[in-house]
């Protein structure tokens, strides 16, 4: 995608061809800055911290950084705890797991001198596939969101309700629930998109409006409570959200707030769907109260940031003092509420039976 005509994705090797450089994300939307990765420490603070976030970017950020560890020391020892460290960052995103997973077994079997060329090598493809994941995603998408553009006729837009960022920031590329957006955007079909503030972080106000508005998407900024009633009045045509890590299933684990958009969508007729590439399904479980629910800092509540009138950008407090703040940072919405997953191999029921019939080699 493109920042100021400039194309960018979210994370690429630096022109010296062995440091990292990402977009931090925490000082979006007001300031444009690029942060450079050399070991793998600033890999994790880069994961900890949200300078990267999206469970696809989460995984593309971590093969980079147990390339940065093994630039500097290819031994079997760091190797582990380059793996350990990463992992400890983010709990519920399962794309973390599946990159160091999948790094892991490619290094281990090779010799110290072959590991940082193998591991360099590795985290480009594991960027690359995203991205091919990701547009694929957008196609089928797409057709979703052309369908009802026929149904409502020429002149209306579809309307599109999200929650969080699960667009190109959220992944190398294209993104995920918004993939659909933009290549039916780019296909010349009116759209119109509801953007949750998404409370707490603000994702969806400081990161969803920005890209989707850079873009040139049409989009209107709302409380997150105001879903419900946009779909009680029919304004809302379909939703379509992300996913940091879905079960063999179809449970979804999203961002906090996505279960109850999915009750309110499910209660007026609302078509909901889930975005995700392949590496986001833990096969290893079905049921969703299994995954672990990251339990974020209270700040991320208590506290918020903005732009002054003198432009400023400042963090404030918004409770009184001394009053406590829970920070669970995601829900999990049941397969029943799900309309069906949007995935790079097409869209399929929220089902054991509907994800194995799109990836029969995982049964």
């Amino acid at each position: 995608m493109k920042v100021n005509g400039v194309p960018y994705r979210t994370i690429w090797l630096a022109e010296d061809g062995w440091g990292v450089e990402i977009i931090d994300q925490t000082r979006l939307p007001f300031e444009f800055i690029t942060v450079r990765l050399e070991n793998v420490d600033d890999a994790a603070v880069a994961i900890k911290d949200m300078l990267v976030r999206g469970a696809p970017l989460i995984g593309a950020t971590a093969a980079y950084g147990m390339a940065l560890a093994m630039q500097a020391d290819a031994s079997d020892g760091n190797l582990k705890a380059a793996h350990d460290k990463l992992l400890a960052t983010r709990p519920t995103a399962v794309n973390l797991r599946w990159a160091l997973d999948e790094m892991v077994r490619l290094l281990e079997p090779l010799s110290e001198n072959e590991r940082s060329k193998a591991a360099y090598q590795r985290a480009a493809e594991i960027c690359d596939e995203d991205v091919e994941i990701c547009s694929a995603i957008g196609d089928n998408g797409h057709a979703l969101i052309r369908d009802i553009h026929k149904k409502k006729g020429e002149g209306e837009a579809v309307n599109i309700l999200t929650h969080c960022n699960a667009g190109w920031l959220a992944t190398v590329d294209w993104g995920t629930a918004l993939a659909p957006i933009y290549k039916a955007f780019d296909a010349g079909i009116p759209v119109h998109v509801w953007v949750d503030e998404t409370r707490p972080r603000n994702q969806g106000a400081s990161l969803t409006a920005w890209e989707l508005g850079r873009h040139g998407v049409p989009l209107t900024v709302i409380a997150d409570n105001a879903g419900g009633h946009l779909m009680q009045e029919g304004r809302v045509d379909m939703c379509i959200v992300g996913t940091d890590r879905t079960t063999a299933a179809g449970d979804v684990c999203n961002k906090i707030g996505t279960y109850l958009k999915a009750l309110a969508a499910d209660d007026n007729g609302v078509p909901f769907y889930v975005a995700l590439p392949s590496p986001t399904v833990d096969w290893t479980i079905d049921d969703g109260r299994e995954i672990p629910i990251e339990e974020r800092s209270a700040d991320e509540v208590t506290k918020i940031q903005g732009k002054t009138d003198s432009g400023d950008v400042v963090m404030v407090e918004i409770v009184p003092d001394g009053a406590k703040g829970g920070n669970p940072a995601f829900d999990v919405t049941p397969a029943r509420l799900v309309t069906g997953l949007i995935t790079e191999r097409g869209v399929c029921a929220a089902s054991k039976e509907g994800l194995k019939g799109l990836f029969p080699e995982k049964a």
